[in-house]
């Protein structure tokens, strides 16, 4: 019994933190990870669980499914996706890659009702070759505009597979990135009020407040893959 122990607390770990590296292949769930609740949101084949936002449809353009991948097509008349189902509490993860000086992002909280700010955003992007002025609340993995990620994060370059996960336990959030918690906010917090006060959401009723609302892929015009996108509701 002395050595059961150590493989049931590895597989309960991978279980609840499916961004540790593994040998399982994409878009696809372990026994483990099934029986602690994660459901798939892509299985590599269809957009089942997606449409776009603010219609009740897929866009017609700016999306395919290839290789195994969501792939954003560059430059055509695009449109973002969102969850059909809607999360509070939650761990969402996924693994993504932009192309060098490629922009994207996943949104959450996200809502049908603000369209100019629908959500608070997970910044995805190409931190080294992108051709704009960027400010530290606008690298990958920030809290976009509001709240910068940990310089020292453990970023990979553009076109290699990252891999990310949001955490929403009550006022609690955290942004991952490669295994490591690289950005924690308590929502309604002084810093969380002071990073709106200076962002470009301070305007915007209602934006940093915890809402039951979609997970968002946005589509910023730049090449992006994604592939297991999972996610596990939590109380």
């Amino acid at each position: 019994m002395q050595q059961v122990v150590p493989v049931v607390v590895l597989a309960l770990s991978l279980a609840l933190h499916p961004g540790v590296a593994t040998k399982t292949a994409p878009n696809t769930l372990t026994p483990a990870e099934e029986a602690a609740g994660w459901q798939l949101l892509f299985d590599g084949r269809s957009l089942d669980a997606w449409r776009g936002y603010r219609r009740d449809t897929l866009p017609e353009s700016g999306w395919e499914i290839k290789d195994g991948t969501v792939r954003t097509i560059p430059k055509v008349k695009g449109a973002d996706l969102i969850t059909r189902k809607k999360f509070r509490d939650f761990e969402f993860s996924w693994e993504w890659r932009v192309a060098p000086r490629g922009n994207n992002g996943v949104k959450y909280f996200v809502t049908e009702e603000r369209p100019k700010s629908p959500g608070h955003e997970y910044q995805m992007i190409d931190d080294a070759g992108y051709p704009g002025q960027l400010t530290p609340q606008q690298f990958t993995a920030a809290f976009y505009d509001v709240l910068p990620a940990a310089a020292d994060k453990p970023m990979r370059p553009a076109g290699e597979w990252n891999s990310s996960r949001i955490v929403v336990r009550g006022a609690r959030v955290e942004h991952w990135l490669n295994e490591n918690n690289v950005l924690t906010y308590e929502l309604g917090s002084q810093t969380v009020k002071a990073g709106l006060a200076t962002s470009k959401f301070k305007d915007q009723p209602g934006f940093g407040e915890k809402i039951a609302g979609h997970i968002m892929l946005t589509y910023h015009q730049d090449e992006c893959w994604y592939r297991s996108l999972k996610i596990r509701e939590t109380q």
